[in-house]
């Protein structure tokens, strides 16, 4: 059995669906119980009354009709004397007993009275039947049943929720309208103002809304900030499951219009029959066999009264059919199909979007019965009032105290405060002015607000995987300090254009997946003109070729460094514009030679070609790098070394390792200024004796070679303090304070 509790939930659930039925489902909803009380004193009557039908047998008949008229005596042949009241009897004599009676009025009842009144109630108990269940069908049908309930217990949860009362309290509030438009605010959330200040709290709870909550910025706890935030989700996947369907709409539709046709049914043919429900029945049965005659007058004791009820009952089903066609005519008419909070003026919030199909339908249908219902309800899809939500949240659960255990000195021994994966930007951070490097990683779309103005002493921004909203007066703060931005991508994205408004910055880092074509319509969009002080561009990605807009808006620029990730860069010639070069990084170029391109680069001064294509060196190419200070060869497939290499007067740090070089020419040791000298994994298998003039030796690698042997040159280089040796993948340091020594290496 099922207990009060389940019995009271039941019906719970069932008076929900109230706030999803407008006016005239209400309405159809008490002229159906109307018809079944109709239906129910009708049969009630019927069957409890003695006798619907009084006969009296017909003793005169003229052309098959009954005639009344005297009855003549018995003796017709004398002429009696007239009785006297008190004696002579009056009336129709038939001698027929009790029984016979209820037998003709039981067979006259049966075979002549007419249907309708014979029916009658129970004709009425089927069209309430017929017409509860279409107002009811959109609601209990299947494809429609479930999206319904999960509605309406949305709906119910957003209502009830401490962050819709925060949101109305705050735009019943707002301090920015002036007073002449507050009516407007305050009559949007179904106030109404008072003149006296001090009332206020009544007009505030007629919305729901707390007046100590009104007058006080409150804060969410962290289980209400918890709940709301999980209503957002809820909210988010039931728009996107019911805007792809009309399946309630047309379920809806289709009940109408069937309501509209059981109508037209029954007004056409119940006020036709109508007609058929008289007092007097004429009743030509053969009985003479039971009762003497052939033919009886019947009295239908119910007639009058049948016939007010069926009047009745008609002014119903017409009043029933009316509402209905309207109801049709409202639907067929309204746009109904897309629900507008802007136009209705929902709520004080500007982003909540247009629904859709059923879910633009059913908030048509909770506007009819209540528009409060999507005043509230409007606030779970802005995403204004989302994003408020997620910084409280946020500020909860990021404490100063928790934000400052954060912070670490990094490599550069700057203060450094990274974020991962947040949902946002805590206020806290604003408090802690030493921040100078600030990162953000993996935070999908972040914004900033104002309040980043009070980090005096930011000056490195790095985003990873990140996507910042920047407004104008953010934008004017970091154009005054950001000096270092660094931007990381994981998926093709464009290059947001504030960042060539930063007039201040110096260094600029992109790494993603950049196409050349995306990144020269993003700049020429915007420009580099504005960055005149950039003096560091770093890109990481697949390019086809260097894009001109850096070599023709960047001509100023001082260290250009390209990572292409293995894919060929084609097109170099565009280089020889910037001219005022010093530090080219080509790493993952695949390029096969040394560009003669970078020949036109007389300011040069550092040269990295790591990991590329290239297998020999031309002889001309150092003859143009005179004034090279560091030359970075490493990674490729460089089997000899020119003689030229000995040009290179001016040459400080000269990096072979990792290629296939067998021998060094002795015009390498021409190179006096050198200090740092790496030839790591190569084919060497002695290093000359020339060695020695290399005064300024500072560092040298020769590890994972095939040497055996080191020259007594070596020792002569009295500067040196790294020495880095082996055969195997473990390498040996040794900081040189001894004399000069003969080393033999063993093999390990």
């Amino acid at each position: 059995m099922l207990s009060l509790t389940e019995l009271r939930y039941l019906a719970d659930v069932q008076s929900s669906y109230h706030i999803l039925k407008p006016w005239w489902e209400v309405f159809w909803h008490y002229l159906s119980l109307i018809m079944l009380v109709v239906a129910v004193v009708t049969g009630t009557l019927q069957i409890t009354a003695d006798n619907l039908l009084c006969c009296l047998p017909c003793q005169v008949e003229l052309d098959n009709i009954c005639v009344l008229s005297e009855i003549p005596t018995k003796h017709n042949s004398t002429p009696s004397t007239t009785l006297s009241p008190m004696t002579s009897p009056k009336g129709i004599r038939t001698n027929l007993h009790r029984q016979q009676y209820l037998y003709i009025s039981a067979v006259c009842y049966e075979n002549e009275l007419h249907w309708f009144p014979k029916y009658f109630p129970y004709l009425v108990l089927l069209h309430s039947l017929i017409f509860a269940a279409c107002g009811n069908f959109w609601l209990q049908y299947p494809s429609t049943s479930s999206r319904l309930e999960h509605f309406v217990s949305i709906l119910y949860t957003c209502f009830d929720s401490p962050w819709t009362t925060r949101a109305l309290s705050e735009a019943a509030a707002e301090q920015r309208f002036p007073f002449s438009k507050t009516d407007d605010v305050l009559s949007r959330f179904g106030l109404n103002r008072n003149v006296n200040t001090s009332k206020h709290s009544f007009y505030y709870k007629q919305a729901g809304v707390d007046s100590g909550i009104a007058s006080s910025s409150s804060v969410l706890g962290k289980r209400e900030g918890e709940q709301a935030k999980a209503i957002f989700e809820k909210v988010k996947r039931f728009r996107l499951h019911v805007e792809q369907s009309d399946v309630i709409y047309r379920v809806y539709i289709r009940q109408i219009i069937i309501q509209v046709i059981v109508f037209a049914i029954i007004i056409t043919y119940v006020p036709y029959f109508l007609t058929y429900i008289t007092l007097e029945i004429d009743c030509p049965v053969k009985l003479r066999a039971f009762t003497g005659y052939n033919r009886y007058h019947c009295v239908y004791s119910l007639a009058e009264l049948f016939q007010v009820i069926a009047s009745f009952y008609v002014i119903l089903v017409l009043i029933y059919g009316l509402t209905s066609s309207y109801s049709l005519w409202w639907i067929l008419r309204s746009s109904l199909k897309e629900y507008s909070f802007e136009s209705k003026e929902m709520s004080h919030y500007s982003d909540i979007p247009d629904v859709k199909n059923d879910f633009a339908f059913i908030l048509h249908l909770a506007d009819q019965h209540d528009p409060l219902y999507s005043q509230r309800f409007s606030i779970f899809l802005s995403e204004v009032s989302e994003n408020k939500l997620n910084q409280i949240n946020l500020n909860n659960q990021w404490t100063m105290e928790k934000l400052k255990n954060k912070l670490v000195r990094n490599s550069e021994d700057k203060v450094e405060l990274h974020l991962f994966m947040f949902s946002g930007l805590p206020d806290g951070i604003f408090d802690l002015t030493e921040i100078e490097v600030l990162t953000l990683e993996l935070m999908p779309e972040v914004r900033v607000p104002t309040s980043i103005s009070q980090l005096v002493n930011l000056r490195e921004l790095n985003i990873y995987s990140s996507n910042l909203v920047v407004d104008r007066r953010v934008l004017n703060f970091l154009r005054e300090n950001l000096k270092i931005l660094r931007l990381k991508f994981s998926e093709r994205w464009k290059v947001p254009r504030w960042i060539f408004h930063l007039k201040s910055l110096r260094e600029l880092y992109f790494s993603g997946y950049i196409v050349s074509e995306t990144l020269t319509s993003s700049i020429q969009s915007e420009g580099f003109q504005d960055l005149k002080n950039l003096k560091t561009l770093c890109i990481k990605s697949t390019l086809t070729r260097i894009p001109l807009v850096i070599t023709e808006m960047l001509p100023g620029l001082q260290r250009l460094a390209i990572d292409n990730g293995g894919y060929k860069l084609a097109v170099l010639h565009c280089l020889k514009k910037m001219i005022h070069l010093k530090i080219l990084e080509l790493n993952y170029c695949d390029l096969d030679r040394i560009p003669h391109t970078l020949f036109s680069l007389i300011n040069l001064h550092e040269l990295d070609l790591k990991e590329n294509n290239i297998k020999a060196i031309e002889e001309v190419c150092f003859q143009y790098f005179q004034r090279i200070l560091t030359l970075k060869l490493w990674h490729n497939y460089i089997v000899s070394i020119p003689t030229q290499i000995g040009s290179l007067t001016n040459l400080e740090q000269l990096y072979l390792d990792h290629n296939k070089i067998e021998n060094l020419p002795l015009q390498l040791f021409l190179c006096t200024k050198l200090t740092h000298l790496d030839v790591s994994y190569n084919n060497l298998n002695f290093i000359p004796e020339e060695i020695q003039f290399l005064t300024n030796l500072l560092y040298f690698a020769a590890t994972k070679n095939f040497i055996e042997t080191l020259p007594d040159g070596l020792f002569r280089c009295k500067k040196l303090q790294t020495l880095l040796l082996g055969r195997s993948w473990s390498s040996l340091e040794t900081t040189w304070t001894s004399s000069p020594m003969s080393w033999k290496l063993a093999h390990p």
